[in-house]
């Protein structure tokens, strides 16, 4: 269990503490409440971008990573449908530049064509070489506007359309970072050989004098529940045909969030696991098979994701995923096999309370769920699952009228397109 102490400063800015004597490193963990959902349709991949922005330098700090790295520091970020996370561990001696450095750019991050120039470049040739240039690399930009009709998790977090950051302004830019990266829309988690008190001063000197950001409003447009199933077919240059199917899930906030997270590692955790065994292993229809969950704030994905043999064809190997999927509901599910998988749920969640960095992740990430101590509870919930509740579950979501089932062929040499 992890323990900690939490305190919000005036301009906003939640502040949480978490003490670890056993290392001489401390982590800084920051969330921006920000994603690929908060973006305007024709304006996507501007959090993904502010990502790349953000490390290009701020008024008194004109490269981010130069001091930290003098300090002994390392940092990393990343970007999803939900939030960006801003991240880096430190000596602890040296804790205060990772205040001084995340706040100067928290206040006054620099703009210019320079920056955004270099910056646009480096996620335009991302958006190219792992997105369009890549085997399979756009199989979530055709799958997820497949699957959303209305709720922005239509786009990826790269982007809709690599226009709308060839055409992003200066203008642009500053208004997303003033509607956003401010105190009041953020989380900051510490973890390490630290004091509260210590936390508390460092945090009122860096950022107490920031000001908030105008108020938010979220109003994301909802899914209408899907009554229907969607089809695409694409060739491209691959060397496999491949198949996709994906339902949607409830929130990450439901409880049945546990119950399907669950399945997908029944189906598909490890050389074990169901769709491995069967499909994989002894009827040797793919070459690779995955389930697995998206788990995003307002809903995710269950996807189940494979590449086939050139013998199979492919309308046979989907009636064989059917049958799979199927059995949960309908067949034998034995307590062992499912007290197995949470055993492995609750390993990996334990193990993540080892890293310093990992636990600075996991209580911000939990804090914008609603309250950081909800990681203390993730094993509960998982182990509170019952066999009949994976049937009940399975049965509501694998759904035939309401999955969205992408082909993904591969082109034989008289194609064009």
């Amino acid at each position: 269990m992890i323990q900690f102490n939490r305190f919000i400063l005036d301009n906003g800015l939640t502040v949480i503490v978490h003490h670890d004597k056993t290392t001489p490193i401390a982590a800084v963990n920051i969330l921006y409440k920000v994603g690929s959902r908060d973006e305007s349709p024709d304006k996507t991949g501007f959090a993904h971008l502010f990502e790349h922005l953000m490390f290009g330098g701020s008024v008194n700090i004109k490269k981010f990573d130069e001091p930290l790295e003098i300090a002994g520091g390392d940092n990393n970020a990343f970007t999803n449908n939900d939030f960006t996370n801003y991240y880096l561990t430190i000596p602890k001696n040296n804790l205060e530049t990772a205040f001084w450095l995340e706040s100067d750019r928290m206040l006054s991050l620099v703009f210019n064509r320079e920056s955004l120039e270099v910056q646009r470049q480096v996620v335009i040739e991302e958006f190219k070489q792992n997105y369009l240039n890549q085997p399979y690399g756009d199989v979530y930009l055709l799958l997820k506007p497949l699957a959303y009709r209305k709720h922005p998790y239509r786009w990826n977090t790269i982007g809709k359309d690599i226009s709308h950051i060839e055409k992003a302004t200066i203008d642009d830019v500053k208004d997303f970072y003033r509607k956003y990266y401010n105190p009041d829309n953020a989380i900051m988690a510490i973890s390490g050989d630290v004091r509260f008190e210590e936390i508390k001063t460092l945090s009122d000197k860096w950022f107490g004098t920031i000001g908030r950001g105008k108020s938010l409003t979220r109003n994301y447009q909802q899914e209408p529940e899907q009554t229907e199933a969607r089809h695409k077919t694409v060739y491209r240059n691959v060397p496999q045909n491949a198949l996709y199917f994906a339902w949607h899930l409830p929130k990450r906030s439901d409880n049945d969030y546990y119950t399907v997270d669950l399945i997908s590692d029944l189906l598909s955790n490890g050389n074990s696991s169901r769709m491995y065994q069967k499909l994989v292993k002894e009827r040797r229809l793919f070459s690779e098979l995955n389930a697995f969950i998206t788990g995003d704030l307002d809903g995710g994905l269950f996807i189940v994701s494979g590449k086939l043999y050139d013998h199979v064809e492919i309308e046979s190997a989907e009636d064989a995923v059917f049958d799979e999927l199927n059995n949960i509901n309908n067949g034998t599910i034995e307590n062992s096999e499912v007290q197995k998988i949470k055993n492995k749920v609750e390993a990996n969640l334990i193990f993540s309370e080892i890293s310093v960095l990992q636990k600075a992740m996991n209580l911000s990430y939990y804090e914008m769920l609603g309250d950081a101590a909800l990681f203390n509870y993730e094993v509960d919930k998982y182990q509170a699952v019952t066999t009949e509740n994976i049937r009940q579950t399975a049965a509501r979501l694998f759904n035939k009228n309401k999955v969205n089932t992408l082909y993904y062929l591969k082109k034989e040499k008289n194609d064009k397109f």
